[in-house]
């Protein structure tokens, strides 16, 4: 298959790349610098077949506060262009959502259908709404136009490449930056946010990967979950990242910043059935690459 790979030279976006590439497919990574989705129409020189769909502006709970408009309108545009694109050239859509579209306080595991259930926690609400009304479009105009699609819902990624900028990351690079840097530093404390008690559900940024490879000939009716099964405490996840970095200072709560959603897990039953899919990569052995990565360009 001829597949364009939108955010194809991201965190996530460049793992599809190559997987899609070594099934054999021909596959053109499109980054931001070749074509800013939020400003100008995709375009391709070629035919195409399908379009998986992962650009996107992300980040953590601090980004989401500070920049929940611009969030939920980059988002909104880069989506609505790529169904616009597969509309007009009738080829399918891949498209990735978000595991922050599901209500604050839906019932663990999370299941497709509880989607609708409530609303999502405030702090990430403008971006997970965004992500879920393009779910929302991409169905519609599988109605009207007849576009082949399917929609992931991936929950939190991490693994080598990841964005460890400290402003804008998610948990886990924020975690093994700030625990490598007091290590470094002989810091003997290191502050992390919110109490401890929150749960999430990580996937390692490969396993994802070879979800969105597998979704390119699948059909579906509905979103479909995409992670690990594994819910983890951050508390939890603190000491595993203490182990993995070797750092042996002590860890402060800070309870003034947001805990985010009080749960995530997701039911990956679906994803089993539709893709033939699951994840493989033991958590631990996926923080040791990450923290081997960081390592290698923290020098």
């Amino acid at each position: 298959m001829k597949v364009l790979v939108t955010g194809g030279t991201g965190f996530l976006g460049r793992q599809v790349v190559k997987q899609a590439r070594e099934a054999g497919h021909e596959v053109w990574p499109f980054g931001s610098n070749q074509c800013d989705l939020t400003r100008e129409e995709l375009k391709s020189g070629c035919p195409v077949d399908v379009v998986i769909h992962l650009a996107a502006n992300v980040g953590g709970i601090g980004k989401n506060q500070r920049l929940p408009a611009t969030l939920a309108d980059d988002n909104l545009r880069m989506g609505m262009n790529a169904i616009s694109f597969c509309v007009k050239n009738k080829c399918k859509l891949v498209l990735a959502s978000t595991i922050c579209s599901y209500p604050k306080y839906a019932k663990v595991p999370f299941q497709e259908s509880d989607l609708w259930s409530g609303y999502p926690e405030e702090t990430n609400a403008p971006y997970g709404l965004a992500k879920k009304m393009l779910m929302v479009l991409a169905e519609a105009h599988h109605r009207e136009h007849g576009l082949k699609q399917i929609t992931l819902l991936p929950v939190n990624l991490y693994g080598p490449y990841d964005n460890f900028d400290l402003e804008d990351s998610h948990v886990i690079p924020a975690m093994i930056r700030k625990m490598h840097e007091a290590k470094e530093s002989s810091n003997p404390t290191v502050t992390l946010w919110g109490d401890g008690s929150p749960t999430r559900e990580f996937l390692y940024v490969e396993d994802c990967a070879g979800a969105f490879v597998s979704a390119m000939d699948k059909e579906c009716d509905g979103p479909v979950n995409i992670g690990s099964g594994m819910e983890t405490t951050m508390r939890d996840l603190a000491s595993m990242i203490k182990g993995v970095v070797g750092y042996d200072g002590d860890v402060i709560w800070d309870a003034s910043k947001p805990n985010g959603q009080p749960r995530r897990c997701l039911n990956v039953t679906k994803a089993a059935m539709v893709l033939g899919w699951k994840a493989t990569t033991p958590f631990l052995e996926g923080l040791r690459r990450t923290y081997d990565h960081y390592e290698s360009i923290a020098e």
